[in-house]
């Protein structure tokens, strides 16, 4: 993996601290507290899905949804998090149109999760644990919107279910960062709690960034970006708000305590609001809802129903024969993941990744469809590279039958019987034929002998030559091996 350069290295004398809190938006079928839809669909108009009780009205009593509740205890369980066996609701006091009824249920006191980690896998291949301090429930707020000089409400995603997951601040670089959101993404989503979709707002961070000279104990002021909405943005922020403080600082200024936006155009962050103290928002226990009991078989229950997680799934793909590269690729993307593992349940050769990463991928984003409602199935695929291995077809071939198999949605069995699928040599013919080749080239025969292995392509090539392409190259090339020593 290659190394990501910091802009640290600019600055060998400091260091930055970073702590993140993620917004985690469940979906469940119903909202949080109440039986409104929690689910997303082109055809929400505005403040559609919405009751009495997500809009606030007085005396209204909210009913917790207990999937909330299993959800919550499924994240803390795959982050390694101690449950709380009992757990409150508090009320947290503030002042917004989009939050009708002047307050938001969460949990300040006594969150369900405490403590816990992500394992994240560093530049050089190391692992690191980013320690949490929490995740506690709560309910999102409406959405603000602004044309002109005039801004409305929606209230479709007040009381929407939220999981805020807290780290300590133990990131110390844009890197780690990255890695750590990516890592927790590709949790929830293999739990399946969270679409993770960042561009919807399902699964956003709010980065508290602070820099200091190295061997300083104190923490510098932090500032908070909000509201970015991609891996590639955050980091982007993170290299220019460590630069920005640092040269604060180095010119003699102080960081004053802010939230900044990030602007993608000009590539600066921007202060929204300063923070001259840190807001009094009245907390107090939620007095219409009642404590949470978890017992301990409910959690030794969802813990058996877990599934394999993304940190032990990449060290079993790595024990698998992936390289770290690959198996980042597919962890990054749930769906594509799922595909690739469903396909090996077909074919495990390696030859099926590079169809995937290179066939597949560029379909699908050609024809901007999912993996899972792909005409190219995995078993097609699959069937599709067993052909090239049983030296039924040649990989030229294979191309066209992909081709194909998407233009007519129909399966490779019963295509290939329309195609007119040149005879392949057998294996027999084809020892023969390399065994002359390797006499008429008596000095490269030698020089590979002696080591140098790059003539392994010099000796396949011809074979292909000889063939006209009617034969396998996996097939020539384990032959060439074998004749060859």
């Amino acid at each position: 993996m290659a190394i990501q350069k910091s802009i640290l290295e600019k600055y060998p004398d400091y260091e930055v601290v970073i702590g993140i809190e993620v917004h985690v938006q469940l979906k469940t079928k119903s909202k949080i507290f109440c039986s409104c839809s929690n689910q997303k669909t082109a055809d929400n108009l505005p403040n559609s899905t919405v009751c009495h009780i997500c809009m606030g009205h007085p005396g209204v009593l909210p009913v917790l949804n207990e999937e909330v509740i299993i959800s919550a205890i499924k994240a803390g369980l795959s982050i390694n998090c101690d449950i709380s066996d009992v757990s409150f609701f508090d009320r947290k006091h503030y002042f917004y149109p989009d939050l009708p009824k002047g307050y938001q249920i969460t949990q300040q006191y006594k969150p369900i999760c405490q403590n816990g980690y992500v394992p994240i896998r560093l530049e050089n291949g190391e692992t690191k644990k980013i320690r949490l301090s929490r995740i506690h429930i709560e309910e999102d707020a409406g959405k603000n919107v602004h044309a002109g000089k005039e801004s409305f409400v929606d209230l479709n995603r007040a009381g929407t279910p939220l999981l805020e997951i807290v780290s300590l601040p133990d990131i110390g670089s844009s890197f780690e960062a990255r890695a750590y959101l990516k890592m927790l993404r590709s949790i929830v989503q293999t739990i399946d709690i969270c679409t993770g979709n960042m561009e919807e707002g399902s699964f956003r961070a709010d980065t508290n960034i602070s820099v200091r000279k190295k061997g300083e104990s104190q923490l510098g002021t932090k500032c908070e970006l909000k509201n970015i909405n991609s891996f590639k943005f955050i980091s982007d922020a993170i290299e220019y708000e460590i630069e920005r403080q640092i040269e604060v600082l180095e010119q003699g200024g102080t960081i004053k305590q802010e939230t900044r936006l990030w602007d993608t155009k000009e590539k600066i962050t921007k202060v929204m609001r300063t923070k001259e103290e840190a807001a009094d928002y009245r907390y107090f226990p939620e007095p219409d809802l009642p404590p949470i009991f978890v017992s301990a078989s409910c959690k030794e229950k969802i813990k058996k129903e877990l599934p394999e997680l993304p940190y032990g799934k990449f060290d079993r793909f790595l024990n698998e024969g992936l390289s770290e590269y690959e198996a980042t690729i597919f962890l990054d993307d749930e769906e594509l993941c799922r595909y690739f593992e469903t396909a090996r349940q077909f074919n495990k050769n390696k030859t099926l990744i590079n169809w995937i990463l290179r066939d597949v991928v560029s379909y699908i984003k050609e024809t901007n469809s999912s993996f899972a409602d792909s005409i190219m199935t995995p078993k097609r695929l699959a069937t599709i590279i067993n052909y090239i291995e049983a030296g039924t077809i040649t990989a030229k071939i294979a191309k066209e039958l992909f081709d194909k198999v998407i233009a007519e949605n129909k399966d490779p069995q019963d295509l290939i019987k329309t195609m007119d699928v040149p005879q392949q040599i057998n294996q027999k013919d084809l020892e023969a034929l390399i065994n002359d080749i390797v006499k008429e080239n008596p000095t490269q025969a030698a020089e590979y002998k002696a080591g140098k292995t790059k003539l392994l392509g010099f000796f396949v090539g011809k074979a292909m030559e000889k063939t006209k392409g009617a034969s396998n190259p996996s097939m020539i090339t384990d032959i060439v091996k074998r004749i060859l020593g």
